[in-house]
C-alpha cells in the first residue's frame, strides 16, 4: 500500500448529519480484534478470535475510511484489540496520512495498550500521527499483571517514553475498577501530570462475557472525582478532543483530568461518532446492536456511489442514545460483543 500517491480528484460531498442534526465527524476503526493482553474488564482469558478471512484487508479499511473523509470526517482513531499487533498497520497509517496532507482530515490518532509502542512510535510520528492514547490502569507491576492477565508493565512504560521522545502527545486512559485500582488513581495522576501528560478515567462498560461480574467493580466517576478533589483544586475546562471525555484543569499541575461516564452520565446529546469494526460492521452507537454490514457492500463489488449510499443509510438510523446499564440481578452483559471486536 503506497500512501505517497494522491487520491484522484473527486468532488466534495455534503457532510454526514444524523436524524438528531448531529454532524458525524469522528470515526473509530478497529483494525483487529486480537490483543496481546487479556484485560479482565475487556475480554475473556480464553478468547476465541475471529478467522483472519473475516477481517477487512488494509485496502478495504483504507477505502472505507476514505469514503468517510469524503463525507466530512475530520478525526480518525485506529483501535483494536491492540492495533499495533495488526501486520502492516503502518502501511495503512502512511496511506491514510494523504488526507492529512490535503487538509481533508484533521488528525489520525491511535489507542494502544503500549506494549508495542516502543517499536512503532517514531514511525507513527513520521506518518503524521500527533497524539496517542495509552491504556494504563496501574503503576504497580503486580497489579498490572493481574489486570491484564499476561502483560508486563515495563515495556508499556518504555513505549510511553519512546512516544514522548518521538514528539507524540500521550494521554493516559484508566478504567476505574472498584476494589482493584482505586489506590492507584492519585499515583497515576501525579505520575502522568509530572510527565506533562493528561489522564482520563473511564467507567467500565457492559460489553461481552469477561469470565466475571462487572457489577462488583463498577465505580461511578463521581466518586473518583470527589476523591481526587481532596488532593487537587479542579476547575471545569472547555477543552475537547472530539471524543466523549469531559475535562477539568488541575491548578496544582496545570494539566487536565478527563472523565468518560457512559453509565452514570451519558454523553449522547453531542455524539459525533460512529464505530467501524475490524469485520466492516458499522455501529452507529456503541451501546446499541443496530449496525450496517459494509464488508458485504465492499465485497459485493460496490461502486463508490454504492458505498456512500450505504453509509448514508446507516447514519440515517443513528439513535439518540445508548441503553447501557450495569445489571445487579446477574443478567448477561448489555451487549454480547466484546469491546475488542467493536473497537476500544
Amino acid at each position: 500500500m503506497d500512501g505517497t500517491l494522491p487520491d484522484r480528484i473527486v468532488p466534495k460531498l455534503p457532510p454526514l448529519i444524523d436524524p438528531y442534526q448531529r454532524r458525524i465527524t469522528y470515526l473509530r476503526v478497529s483494525v483487529t480484534d486480537r490483543c496481546d493482553f487479556r484485560c479482565q474488564y475487556c475480554m475473556a482469558e480464553a478468547m476465541t478470535f475471529l478467522p483472519r478471512a473475516d477481517l477487512l484487508s488494509l485496502e478495504e479499511l483504507d477505502r472505507l475510511c476514505s469514503a468517510f473523509v469524503r463525507r466530512g470526517l475530520r478525526r480518525l482513531r485506529l483501535t483494536g484489540g491492540e492495533p499495533l499487533v495488526r501486520r502492516g498497520l503502518m502501511d495503512l497509517v502512511r496511506s491514510l496520512s494523504r488526507h492529512l496532507h490535503t487538509g481533508d482530515l484533521d488528525e489520525i490518532t491511535l489507542t494502544t495498550n503500549g506494549s508495542q509502542l516502543a517499536r512503532f512510535a517514531a514511525e507513527l510520528a513520521a506518518a503524521g500521527v500527533r497524539r496517542v492514547n495509552v491504556s494504563l490502569d496501574t503503576l504497580d507491576a503486580d497489579d498490572f499483571r493481574a489486570i491484564t492477565r499476561r502483560g508486563t508493565l515495563a515495556p508499556v512504560l518504555d513505549g510511553i517514553e519512546a512516544a514522548r521522545a518521538a514528539g507524540l502527545a500521550v494521554k493516559i486512559n484508566t478504567v476505574a475498577l472498584r476494589g482493584v485500582n482505586e489506590h492507584q488513581f492519585l499515583p497515576l495522576v501525579d505520575w502522568a501530570h509530572g510527565k506533562g501528560m493528561d489522564i482520563t478515567f473511564i467507567e467500565t462498560m457492559p460489553l461481552g462475557d469477561i469470565d466475571g461480574d462487572r457489577t462488583d467493580h463498577y465505580l461511578p466517576l463521581a466518586e473518583v472525582r470527589r476523591s481526587l478533589a481532596r488532593r487537587y483544586a479542579m476547575t471545569e475546562s472547555e477543552y475537547r478532543t472530539g471524543g466523549p471525555a469531559r475535562y477539568v484543569r488541575v491548578a496544582e499541575t496545570g494539566r487536565r483530568i478527563g472523565f468518560i461516564t457512559p453509565l452514570s452520565h451519558n454523553f449522547c446529546e453531542s455524539c459525533n461518532r460512529v464505530r467501524l469494526t475490524c469485520t466492516g460492521t458499522l455501529y452507529m452507537c456503541l451501546g446499541q446492536e443496530d449496525a450496517a454490514d459494509l464488508r458485504a457492500v465492499l465485497r459485493g463489488g460496490a461502486s463508490d456511489a454504492d458505498l456512500l449510499a450505504a453509509i448514508d443509510a446507516a447514519i440515517a438510523r443513528k439513535p439518540k442514545g445508548h441503553d447501557f446499564i450495569i445489571d445487579r440481578r446477574g443478567a448477561p452483559p448489555a451487549l454480547a460483543r466484546h469491546m475488542s471486536t467493536t473497537g476500544g
